[in-house]
């Protein structure tokens, strides 16, 4: 392993500075530097800056600890059967292109960027509940809230190693340099375990709902919609649906927790509309940050909007340019044809030039079909800092629609309630004007893809419901090997206990 990957016991990084669209929010700090670990936490502001710190992880997605540019939805989405890497040339973003033609090897891929950035969460997080407990001046109630986020983060990261990696070292604790190599992989089942385990110390000490100053921060339905995904990772089905409803509440209606489907599907991604009623845990990104190229590592907007529009796009009311990322592959074209979320989901731009006199360059693996979802467009444009680099757009992460369908998916494989399911499935699609269909797993994993498509979703179905090898053939994807991605290379070397996965 890297000592840099773990070594964060002498310093809490902390140059945060991210916004809830215009309002400051919870994420938004002065930037405060960095401080030796033995002179911090010497009061609450302290602690609170780095609770913001361990966060933070979440929302870097450009720079991880390499380097790499880490967005997560860009190597997602290339990886699964909605889009194609894309960009300038065959050798624009390697990473994605590694992992878009299942060619990875441990050096090359987008392995190095997880591992960083999620082991970067991880040890924030543990540094934080050591602590937290010692912290003087912080109330009984603030010190609960605070345990209880990081136990919620720190479950996210693990959550996100285990599924991407499958065999990863479990640290719970800081580390002192001469133990950092000898940490050896933990058991897949062990790690599922522990990230239970903090779900559910979080959920009981979490608040219900955020005042719109506190955006962004986790909820007790966002803690108990990702253990129910979880569950259902672990195929603990039973328990998978049991903890969903709970979130989920009657379909159609508002839960418990105020979540509701909005009656306009393209309402849900719009940068003016963030933590709508269907929002459950959303990353939050600014717009206004005054930053330039010279900023990087340090970016808290969503550039991943910039990477997939259209390449060179003229025209004054549309799209303001971008990259020509994550092109839409015909075959999700071809299912979502007739579709009411079609327009929501793909921006057909060779059509749109045509009709319209506007022109753009096509990208490399282009079929004129590009991500509509999280579109640069001109009306979302702000004026600071460099247009390219401060864009808006908030990413949902976990939405009601999704928690729907993965209870219904849950209801089916029990066989329990099958009425029920059908009425989570069929409330989705009646959202979007769709007639209702019978409550099978076919049914509900077609209903994931064409809802959820291009929001990173779809890769991690298709392996944990075995139809990768099926799907993904004509990508190149090997069954038995690209379930998981390769450990980066630089973690197997110098003595590390760390092996690498089987096939790399």
């Amino acid at each position: 392993m890297k000592i840099k990957y773990y070594t964060y016991t002498g310093a809490v990084l902390l140059a945060i500075g991210v916004m809830a669209s215009c309002k400051k929010s919870f994420l938004e700090l002065t930037p405060q530097g960095e401080f030796l670990e033995s002179n911090y936490y010497a009061n609450p502001a302290q602690a609170l800056t780095a609770l913001v710190a361990a966060y933070d992880p979440l929302v870097t997605e450009t720079g991880g600890l390499d380097g790499t540019y880490t967005d997560p939805l860009g190597p997602l989405n290339s990886a699964s059967d909605d889009c194609f890497a894309g960009g300038g040339g065959s050798s624009d973003v390697p990473d994605w292109q590694a992992i878009n033609n299942y060619t990875m090897t441990p050096a090359v891929g987008p392995q190095a960027g997880f591992w960083a950035i999620n082991f970067q969460g991880v040890n924030r997080a543990d540094v934080l509940l050591e602590k937290l407990p010692n912290v003087p001046g912080l109330s009984e109630d603030v010190l609960k809230r605070y345990t209880a986020e990081a136990h919620f983060l720190r479950a996210h990261y693990y959550f996100d190693l285990v599924r991407l990696f499958e065999n990863v070292p479990l640290i719970l604790n800081t580390l002192q340099i001469s133990e950092v190599y000898q940490q050896p992989q933990a058991k897949p089942e062990e790690v599922y375990a522990q990230v239970e385990a903090d779900l559910t110390a979080a959920i009981p000490d979490l608040p219900v709902t955020v005042a719109a100053s506190e955006n962004g921060r986790v909820t007790q339905g966002a803690a108990k919609a990702l253990l129910g995904k979880v569950y259902l990772y672990e195929k603990k089905w039973a328990l998978a649906a049991s903890t969903l409803e709970e979130v989920n509440g009657t379909p159609g209606g508002t839960s418990t927790y105020g979540y509701k489907l909005l009656n306009n599907f393209g309402d849900i991604f719009s940068p003016t509309n963030k933590f709508n009623s269907e929002s459950i845990f959303e990353i939050v990104h600014t717009g206004m940050q005054n930053y330039t190229w010279s900023n990087w590592n340090q970016f808290k907007s969503n550039v991943y909007v910039q990477m997939v529009g259209p390449r060179s796009f003229t025209g004054p009311i549309y799209y303001a340019g971008g990259y020509g990322f994550n092109p839409i592959t015909p075959n999700l074209v071809a299912a979502m044809k007739g579709d009411p979320r079609y327009p929501y989901t793909i921006a057909n731009i060779d059509s749109l030039t045509k009709a319209t006199g506007t022109s753009y360059d096509e990208s490399y693996q282009g079929t004129g079909y590009y991500i509509e979802k999280y579109a640069p467009k001109v009306k979302n444009i702000v004026t600071t800092g460099l247009t390219d680099l401060n864009w808006p757009n908030d990413y949902i992460e976990i939405r009601l629609a999704d928690t729907y369908l993965m209870e219904a998916e849950a209801l089916v494989q029990a066989g329990t309630n099958t009425g029920r399911a059908g009425d989570l499935l069929n409330a989705v699609r009646a959202r979007v004007g769709l007639a209702a269909e019978t409550p099978t797993l076919d049914n509900i994993y077609k209903e994931r893809r064409l809802e959820l498509a291009t929001e990173g979703h779809r890769w991690f179905d298709l392996v944990r419901t075995g139809q990768a090898p099926a799907a993904l053939a004509f990508k190149g994807f090997q069954a038995g090997k690209n379930e998981i991605l390769p450990i980066p290379l630089t973690e197997t070397l110098n003595g590390t206990q760390i092996k690498q996965n089987p096939g790399y």
